[in-house]
């Protein structure tokens, strides 16, 4: 090949690397379009690199190191076979270190558990050190990481250790590629070119979720197709599963609960009947000799029309237990949704969880969690905590938040997803007293649990930058970083998150950090304040609909939650009402059910309030509720100038992205304010306040607009 060739090729592959970049493929691990400042005083670290080898996933931490460092520093590095003094860069577990190296550890390996690591500098040097291989994986991402961020590295020592069990991704992917509440494009998964043809992308993903920490991954819909329990998809399960296990995520699919009969050939899915229980042993072994690392099931079951248990008239311990007992010998387990709500059942749709679970609080085996939504509705901008949070001790509670935004604007608005993390994190079950934070109900640490997991809807779609918006890459990042450590700050996240994607600069993050932190404060003033929740438009939930109330069944209508009429609005959910305040502890209770002490960010959760109550600011609700559409409006265009003002940071890809995206969510932001304050307004009887524009378009052009094809729609299923 001629030189010309040459450089030709290589001025093309290097152009097709920055464009990926600029149109967000390489998320938050861009190394070579990291601020030049990362690289001051990180020469050295070419000098000399030790890296323990053996495993594969050693080799992807070698492969992350020469990714990373190379990109960092541009240079090429320099590799040692042996562990001396000298070494600029020494990445070695624990029982594996010698010499001055062995010295430099200095604190009990004990606290590094099976996936912690400790990073520290020394002179002339830095240790990259764990008791295990994935421990080492995640210690390298870290140490890139910090150098991404532009941190010294002198006098730099950090021990971290996750303190969650199960960090997962569910993925609500369809066979036929679809994703249910997916707005990022299609399936990851190929299904029609596994086994034999795998997709870089594969590997950028698992590299992506490592580099966060996430350790197992649910690939197909919990609205489950039992095809993918056969022998012709384990096959191509069995494929991800060995480019996965290399960065320590292990595989897990949707279990459908008649599958015995769909694919089985059996008269039942009773799972106390010996066919279906074998049914289910020999099909788990089957996995297991494709799949030896498996994870376990994940279920949904007597949920939405989806098939279980009580379809034979048995409980959910039933269920779980059975599946629990084929997974255990291989040291799998179930993850058994709380997600629940019976068409027969004509009580408060936000207490028939706890009615469900609670009695079998206990009786489920060791191996099997409970995966509990954050709120009791499902995914809204806001809601109070889950009350089984507070009243399952004896049984493993998994968190389940949704990362991708199924009632928050989908990938067109810009709404940082932390934020709503922490708040429920960080809110107070008072199950032993002040301090009983759902962060430590989840974590195990509240109540001594054996094992402990948190779940996130995945937002990852084929799109080139995975997640549609660019900023929607933070709400996966942010997930990572909270299923490791519950106690993690959004504000932390935020400030890492700009300075990994886009630069370190502190003009930068002080703009974007503030617009990203009030970002989701936004989307709640205009869709949702005060506590008002699922006034979605029918189906697709995209837009308002707070009119609906011709579905199915009473609590798929937004008229069943908001309770509009002409004495006032909101859902009643005191002792004068459905009384949902009882599920929750005393202090709780006492709190949300008081109007004095009620926090009006949850008012007309559990409030029906005259539209003539006085706020605390002193306005009336009506006036109060409409200045709230209207502030978030004004959020919306506040991003907007921000985003403006960020311009000469960024790339003209990266602005023109994003000012497209935000234009798009002010026209939606007002379509919001004016729908929903027309509908309202037809109860109040009242005039807009001072502030509050009056809406150019009719309540019947609203109630007029369809939009059959809208992304993420759930399939139909026979």
């Amino acid at each position: 090949m001629s030189k010309k060739i040459f450089f030709t090729l290589f001025f093309l592959f290097s152009l097709a690397n920055v464009l990926h970049a600029q149109q967000g493929y390489t998320l938050w691990m861009d190394y070579a379009g990291s601020n030049p400042q990362s690289r001051k005083n990180l020469k050295f670290l070419a000098k000399s690199i030790y890296m323990e080898a053996g495993s594969d996933i050693l080799k992807s931490a070698q492969n992350e190191i020469e990714i990373g460092l190379s990109g960092l520093l541009n240079e090429k590095l320099n590799f040692s076979d042996t562990m001396e003094n000298d070494n600029s860069l020494v990445v070695s577990k624990v029982s594996s270190l010698k010499g001055s190296w062995s010295q430099s550890m200095d604190v009990s390996s004990e606290k590094l558990g099976n996936e912690g690591f400790y990073i520290r500098s020394r002179d002339g040097g830095i240790l990259v050190t764990a008791n295990t291989d994935i421990g080492l994986l995640y210690g390298v991402f870290r140490l890139l990481q910090f150098i991404q961020a532009g941190h010294h590295l002198e006098d730099f020592s950090l021990l971290d250790a996750p303190s969650v069990d199960l960090r997962m991704l569910n993925h609500w992917d369809n066979l036929d590629r679809t994703i249910e509440r997916g707005y990022a494009g299609f399936s990851l998964w190929n299904w029609q070119k596994l086994p034999e043809y795998i997709d870089q992308r594969y590997i950028d993903y698992a590299r992506a979720n490592a580099s966060i920490g996430i350790n197992g991954t649910v690939l197909t819909n919990v609205n489950a197709n039992a095809l993918v329990l056969t022998p012709m998809y384990l096959e191509k399960v069995a494929a991800l599963a060995d480019v996965f296990r290399k960065y320590g995520i292990k595989v897990y699919l949707t279990a459908r609960f008649s599958a015995p009969m769909e694919i089985g050939g059996l008269e039942t899915a009773d799972p106390l009947n010996t066919e279906v229980r074998n049914w289910w042993a020999q099909k788990t072994n089957e996995i297991y000799k494709w799949i030896p690392d498996f994870g376990g099931f994940l279920v949904k079951a007597n949920s939405e029309g989806q098939p279980g248990p009580q379809n034979y008239g048995r409980t959910h311990v039933d269920g779980a237990n059975m599946l629990a007992e084929a997974v255990q010998p291989h040291g799998g387990v179930v993850i058994w949704r709380a997600f629940v709500y019976s068409e027969d059942d004509e009580t408060d749709r936000a207490k028939q969880a706890y009615a469900e679970f609670v009695p079998y609080d206990g009786q489920f085996m060791e191996n099997v969690l409970v995966q509990v939504k954050n709120g009791p509705i499902d995914f809204q901008s806001r809601e109070p905590f889950h009350p089984l949070f507070g009243a399952m001790s004896k049984t493993p509670l998994m968190m389940e938040f949704q990362i991708t935004q199924e009632y928050l604007g989908f990938s067109s608005h810009l709404v940082f997803l932390p934020k709503l993390f922490e708040e429920v994190l960080q809110s107070d079950t008072y199950v032993k007293g002040k301090g009983s934070t759902v962060a430590k109900v989840i974590d195990g640490s509240q109540h001594n649990k054996r094992i402990s997991g948190m779940a996130g809807v995945s937002n990852i779609g084929t799109d080139l930058n995975w997640t549609g918006h660019p900023f929607a890459q933070a709400n996966w990042f942010g997930f990572g970083r909270l299923a490791w450590n519950p106690e993690t700050k959004a504000n932390d996240i935020a400030e890492d998150w700009i300075k990994l994607t886009y630069t370190n600069n502190k003009e930068l993050i002080a703009l974007l950090k503030p617009m990203m932190i009030n970002s989701r404060e936004a989307v709640v003033n205009y869709m949702n304040p005060l506590g008002l929740h699922h006034l979605f438009d029918t189906g697709h939930h995209y837009g308002p609909g707070p009119w609906v109330d011709n579905l199915g069944r009473p609590d798929w209508n937004p008229t069943y939650y908001h309770k509009a009429d002409e004495n006032g609005i909101g859902f009643d959910r005191t002792k004068s009402g459905s009384n949902a305040l009882e599920q929750y502890s005393d202090e709780v209770s006492y709190t949300f059910g008081n109007l004095k002490t009620c926090p009006e960010t949850y008012l007309l959760w559990f409030h029906h309030l005259p539209w003539d109550y006085t706020l605390n600011n002193g306005n009336s609700l009506w006036d109060g509720l409409a200045l709230r559409y209207q502030e978030g409006v004004d959020q919306v265009s506040e991003m907007i100038e921000t985003w403006e003002k960020a311009r000469n940071f960024i790339n003209n890809d990266q602005y023109h992205e994003v000012k497209m995206l935000l234009d798009i969510q002010l026209k939606e932001a007002k379509w919001w304010r004016d729908a929903s304050l027309l509908y309202f307004q037809t109860f109040s009887g009242m005039e807009l306040p001072e502030g509050v524009p009056k809406p150019t378009k009719s309540l019947e052009y609203y109630k007029s607009l369809k939009f059959p094809f809208a992304p993420g729609i759930r399939p139909q299923w026979d």
